[in-house]
């Protein structure tokens, strides 16, 4: 057989292999498109091709659930009260309406709803409220207490409590090792505090006194 009449042929079969890679390759790439749907480590669902980026910490931080124990009108108008100042800015000795320190958030969230009491930094909350009674220390509304009674915040559940952080602000968080480590113990706020017309808007006054005592330590 001459070049002449061979050279065709390779050409033809030379064509026909390459085709044939490129389907069989083109084919690999869809079968490693089909993948199963995973749950990565933060429990979102993720195809098993998709690389798993971990999600920073601050967008990991719940900001704000629905606790299991809010009962009755009440309850419900404080959640909305705590909920609306969630994202504020920390800044010490704050009352809002867009930054607030620990006990000023506190401080806030009652006046919102109707209960007036003096301003002024957690030990003060502690020495002026009596304790729960038993059963009550998780109870949503109950004041909780950390770090030598320099912290404050404000329980959800027996899960999380929502309070101002030096370095979030306004923040949900978990009941962690860390903050179940450093409580003091709790209070509740007595509804006789309660001023007249609480289905109306009640008026916030400012606060009757300024706070005297650095709040720190108040952050992992």
């Amino acid at each position: 057989m001459t070049v002449r009449k061979l050279f065709p042929r390779l050409l033809v079969a030379c064509c026909a292999f390459l085709l044939t890679a490129g389907v069989a390759a083109q084919s690999n790439e869809n079968d490693s498109r089909k993948t199963r749907t995973t749950v990565d480590s933060d429990g979102a669902p993720r195809l098993e091709n998709e690389i798993s980026v971990p999600a920073p910490e601050t967008e990991r931080r719940p900001r704000a659930v629905n606790p299991t124990n809010v009962a009755g009108r009440f309850d419900q108008t404080l959640l909305t009260a705590m909920q609306s100042h969630l994202g504020a800015t920390y800044r010490y000795t704050g009352t809002g309406p867009s930054s607030f320190d620990c006990s000023g958030f506190v401080w806030r969230s009652f006046q919102d709803i109707g209960l007036n009491f003096q301003r002024g930094p957690a030990r003060s909350y502690w020495a002026t409220f009596t304790a729960p009674t038993k059963g009550e220390e998780f109870k949503f509304g109950t004041l909780v207490f950390f770090s030598g009674l320099a912290h404050v915040g404000i329980v959800a559940d027996e899960r999380g409590f929502y309070h101002s952080s030096r370095h979030h602000g306004v923040i949900y968080s978990p009941f962690s090792e860390y903050w179940l480590s450093r409580i003091d113990g709790f209070r509740r706020i007595p509804l006789d505090y309660q001023l007249p017309g609480m289905n109306q808007k009640t008026p916030v006054s400012k606060p009757a006194a300024p706070v005297v005592a650095v709040e720190e330590g108040n952050e992992p």
